[in-house]
């Protein structure tokens, strides 16, 4: 039994027209599934990846509507690390980041920026057997598109606290240091910590990450759930989020893990070509669809290139 890399990385966004715009119009990513935070309904949760919405490249963000800039400390991801395929790849993004007023950081196999709230960004072109995870949008050439993610850096003041949870309950491989690999059948990717800045007080808001998941076999979420339990953490009962099934618990360093469900996935309530074009929700909240409509941010998707190429296909 193995966890299959990330599966989705959660942020906090105070602006769900800009986070499109950054996301969607700036990165060339797709907006899988437009929906809401099920916990808090009155909310955006936005899902942004490949064309097919899959495990390893969902970003999302749930919107707080003007929320303050949030500051990474101990107990939080403060990176989130691409892959891309060549030095090319990254000498591109550098001039289409500069071009979109976004300062970015070239430095041998590394780019590294942050989005218009703060959240980290590094593109690093590593080769790796996984299936490239890519979006199709025209002013980005398919040879750079950005192809899944490598990984998540954290903050921690005592990671030596995670390895029996890491190691031993979740089947991470400790390559060097504090740097960890989860890796299935087909997919992997990097867990790794950083020293906490000691003069930094954590506050969650606009620019952070709330979560990280891992990707499980649908078959396999109880017993990872009781795997976890068995190594000291507190995982919630399994929730089903119509989308995946998944189970959270806090990671003995502080960092919100899920491990979540490959499947159903997002083509359950939608056309494939359409997918992210329109609000969906789960059976559960389809009675507030009204009210919804009309106190949700109207939002700049779909651009009228993929309206275009979803109506012809």
């Amino acid at each position: 039994m193995k966890l299959e890399g990330i599966h989705h990385i959660s942020a906090i966004t105070g602006d769900a027209r800009g986070n499109v715009e950054f996301y969607t119009g700036v990165l060339g990513l797709r907006m899988v599934k437009r929906t809401v935070n099920q916990d808090e309904p009155s909310m955006y949760h936005l899902f942004y990846g490949d064309e097919h919405g899959s495990p390893g490249m969902d970003l999302t963000f749930f919107e707080y509507p003007g929320a303050a800039r949030g500051i990474a400390g101990a107990g939080m991801v403060h990176r989130i690390v691409w892959r891309v395929a060549s030095r090319e790849s990254l000498e591109f993004w550098e001039e289409r980041l500069a071009a979109h007023g976004v300062r970015a950081e070239l430095s041998g196999g590394s780019l590294l920026f942050a989005d218009p709230e703060g959240l980290e960004h590094e593109f690093v072109c590593v080769s790796v057997e996984d299936t490239p995870l890519r979006a199709q949008a025209p002013e980005i050439p398919a040879e750079h598109a950005l192809q899944g993610f490598e990984g998540v850096r954290a903050y921690s003041t005592a990671p030596v606290r995670s390895e029996r949870l890491l190691g031993e309950a979740m089947g991470f491989t400790r390559r060097q240091g504090e740097h960890w690999e989860v890796r299935g059948e087909s997919r992997g990717s990097f867990y790794a910590y950083d020293p906490a800045p000691p003069e930094i007080n954590r506050t969650q808001g606009a620019g952070t990450v709330h979560h990280v998941a891992f990707a499980a076999v649908m078959d396999d979420l109880d017993e990872w759930r009781t795997r976890v339990a068995g190594a000291g953490a507190r995982p919630t009962p399994v929730i089903d989020r119509f989308y995946f099934k998944s189970v959270y618990f806090l990671e003995p360093s502080g960092v919100l893990f899920e491990i979540a469900t490959i499947g159903p996935g997002f083509a359950v309530d939608e056309d494939a070509a359409h997918l992210g074009e329109g609000l969906s929700l789960p059976p559960a909240l389809e009675p507030l669809r009204e009210n919804l409509q009309e106190t949700l941010t109207p939002l700049p998707y779909p651009p009228a290139w993929r309206a275009a190429m979803a109506e012809s296909e």
